[in-house]
């Protein structure tokens, strides 16, 4: 939510193509009309991460920003969100060139703040919904440099990223020397016995079909050896394929965390907070029918796959859920053969080519699969 610099960028390439803009939520809206018919809406996401890019590129970013918490941070591209910005603007650019080939409306929605999950809400908070005409479909892809062969493209309907939540939890203990821990309630004992109870969860509390992952990513109590702390913290991470299956880990966290607590006798409750909180993008089955065979037609059928669920998350439905209109979100790659670097690495770094060609087509082809007159053909 700090990309002011980005968003001059894409307003001013939107300006440059002929685009009018809705400015909402931190993003933007670039709308082109040409004519009666369906409204289509594709998007892209252009936050950044606090990652130190490690490429050898000529291009790798050197940058750096001050988060939110005062803090000075590298900050990269580690998630290829610039490669989607760069495929929308290009797909952008094309239509305009070309309106004798479709008619109907073009929104293209750009969005901040994906990575926290605060973006897509956003915009929905500031008046999207008020702000720009109702699609009838919003579409939307994300890049990978691993899995998927460079210049494919995957999807799938149904749940296709998983739905998740971040919890921060505190235990309170009863500090102490640390050669008299009988005088104490170590929360570091405590924290840990809630970490090996949490394993229990996915493995004793799901049925053997059902999908979730639960990470607890850092644990944080005490300065020094000799020193028991009063307290400790807990950073846990939470995915499912289904929301009622989100909130069933969620619940058996608290509990357990509670059961903990009065087992070792803390003497105050733990306390517990959400954040991060993404829902289940879950593809309509027949709009993502409708791409694939587009998809097919245009790539050939070996350059489209179909994707098993993927355990990354989204808020791009946020978007289409706030419309009440059906979505496709796909995937396209740009592995370097031989490789695989997942997203969020410094050493993230999608080959240019076919990347951004793989993912322009996709996007005009998935729009003019609704906006199309009878023999286009770019």
């Amino acid at each position: 939510m700090q990309e002011e610099r980005t968003l001059g960028v894409i307003k001013d390439n939107l300006a440059e193509i002929g685009f009018q803009q809705v400015e909402v939520g931190g993003g933007v809206v670039g709308v082109l009309e040409n004519g009666a018919g369906p409204t289509v809406m594709l998007r892209a996401d252009f936050d950044g991460l606090p990652v130190g890019e490690d490429t050898g590129l000529d291009y790798a970013s050197t940058d750096s920003a001050v988060d939110f918490e005062g803090k000075t941070v590298p900050v990269m591209h580690a998630c290829g969100h610039d490669s989607h910005v760069a495929s929308l603007l290009g797909m952008g650019a094309l239509m305009a060139q070309a309106t004798d080939q479709w008619t109907g409306t073009l929104q293209l929605i750009f969005q901040p703040g994906e990575e926290i999950a605060a973006g897509a809400q956003a915009m929905v908070d500031d008046g999207l919904v008020d702000k720009v005409a109702p699609p009838d479909v919003v579409l939307g892809q994300h890049v990978f440099a691993s899995q998927f062969p460079a210049g494919t493209v995957a999807l799938a309907s149904g749940p296709f990223m998983s739905t998740a939540v971040s919890m921060d939890v505190k235990v309170y203990g009863q500090g102490a020397h640390g050669s008299m821990p009988h005088l104490s309630v170590d929360p570091v004992v405590l924290a840990s016995s809630i970490v090996m109870r949490l394993q229990t969860v996915i493995s004793r509390e799901l049925t053997p079909s059902e999908f979730g992952v639960l990470t607890v990513g850092a644990i944080n109590a005490g300065s020094k050896a000799n020193i028991i702390p009063s307290e400790a913290s807990l950073k846990i991470n939470v995915r499912a394929y289904s929301e009622q299956v989100r909130d069933k880990i969620t619940c058996a966290i608290e509990r357990i965390v509670n059961a903990e607590c009065q087992a070792a006798g803390s003497p105050k409750s733990a306390e517990f907070s959400y954040h991060d909180s993404y829902p289940l993008t879950s593809n309509d089955e027949t709009t993502t029918a409708r791409l694939k065979e587009t998809f097919i037609s245009h790539f050939g059928a070996d350059r489209v796959l179909d994707a098993d669920p993927l355990t990354a998350s989204e808020d791009f439905s946020t978007i289409a859920r706030a419309f009440g209109v059906p979505f496709c979100f796909w995937v396209f790659s740009g592995r370097e053969e031989g490789k695989d670097v997942p997203n969020h690495s410094p050493h993230f770094a999608p080959l240019l080519q076919p990347t951004l060609r793989t993912g322009t087509e996709a996007l005009v082809v998935a729009a003019l699969s609704y906006l199309g007159n009878s023999g286009s053909d770019f």
